[in-house]
């Protein structure tokens, strides 16, 4: 089959691998959409980890063969992928922190190498314990390239969740690109006010569109004296830092009230370094906190989510691209344009005349 393999030094390659061999308990699936998320990219942009690997998790396919003792799942089966399950039995998952639990931390898919996802190729093997836990069946109707988006959602609910906005809150969310506008459509759903930023027009015509009060350039705009005069001088009660910039923590402390609840949803990279005053955080009493990866009791509501199309999730997807074309894709989503947004792989394409 064919993969796009991250080779190092900030390289990938689309190469010829072998079809992953699947054993008792696994499901082999042939990849037909696979999103381009930026953990990803920032593994390899920064080479985070050692090469070769294939990346690629927010994954949508149809089931090839089971193994043996698997019954939930048949050849022909449309599915949904997560790539990281938890055990539901340490100390952190009885707290419900599920991406700090070890076994959690174990990719449980893979197309070749050390597992790392494997969406970016034609084929992947899924590991017994996410067969058991982490896949969900795609219903009909529902396409390969919505379904890509389960994992993604369920990021954000996980967020959301966290935060709890009320319907009074203002809610700053820094950044609209994929993630920044799913954050939009689900704070819009619990009644919450929602001031937006990016330095795109296209990106911000759609945070209005679902659900923003207003949607600002921050090289246009002074977002902090907005969100003040859009509380009463007070300042946003919730803010989300939905993408990675300099500066735009700090910017998240002097646009929210004392009291505020400040999610860093970004900051991914160990290289990433943030610097803050501790009265901002200490007598501004101000809570900073982190939220990363899926959640696996959240998990039957954002496939509900997506597949019921509740959510726009059909407007974020502005290119799709086949595996030689995966570079191409990988730069774009580093260094969007005017009209870029979600970028799909479709690993069963070759060309564009395919």
């Amino acid at each position: 089959m064919r993969a796009a393999v991250y080779t190092g030094n900030q390289q990938v390659s689309v190469q010829s691998v072998p079809v992953p061999e699947i054993g008792p308990g696994e499901l082999l699936v042939r990849v037909h959409c696979c999103g381009i998320c930026h953990t990803d990219l920032k593994k390899i942009e920064h080479d985070l980890l050692p090469a070769p690997r294939i990346y690629g998790h927010e994954t949508a396919g149809e089931v090839v063969a089971a193994g043996a003792g698997v019954s939930r799942f048949h050849a022909g089966d449309r599915v949904a992928i997560f790539h990281h399950i938890p055990c539901l039995d340490c100390f952190y998952c009885t707290r419900r922190f599920y991406a700090q639990c070890p076994g959690y931390k174990k990719v449980g898919v893979t197309a070749g190498y050390e597992p790392a996802g494997g969406g970016f190729a034609q084929y992947v093997r899924v590991m017994d314990w996410i067969v058991r836990a982490g896949v969900e069946k795609i219903p009909d109707g529902v396409s390969y390239e919505r379904a890509s988006f389960v994992e993604p959602v369920n990021t954000c609910l996980k967020a959301v969740v966290m935060l709890d906005p009320k319907p009074d809150d203002m809610v700053l969310i820094l950044g609209q690109g994929p993630i920044g506008l799913i954050f939009t459509m689900l704070v819009k759903r619990l009644g919450a006010r929602i001031l937006a930023t990016d330095t795109i027009a296209s990106r911000l015509a759609l945070a209005v569109r679902f659900g923003a009060i207003e949607a600002l350039n921050p090289r246009q705009s002074d977002v902090v004296a907005r969100a003040r005069d859009l509380t009463g001088g007070r300042g946003a009660d919730i803010v989300i830092v939905a993408v990675s910039a300099p500066g735009l923590v700090q910017q998240a402390v002097l646009a929210s009230r004392p009291g505020s609840k400040i999610l860093l949803f970004a900051q991914t990279s160990d290289q990433e370094r943030i610097e803050l005053s501790g009265a901002d955080i200490c007598k501004g009493e101000r809570v900073l906190l982190g939220s990363y990866s899926a959640a696996l009791d959240l998990q039957q509501e954002a496939a509900r989510l997506v597949f019921s199309g509740e959510l726009a999730l059909e407007e974020l997807v502005s290119h799709r691209v086949s595996l030689p074309e995966v570079s191409d894709g990988f730069h774009l989503a580093l260094h969007p344009d005017a009209k870029s947004l979600k970028i799909i792989v479709q690993p069963q394409r070759w060309s564009h005349s395919d």
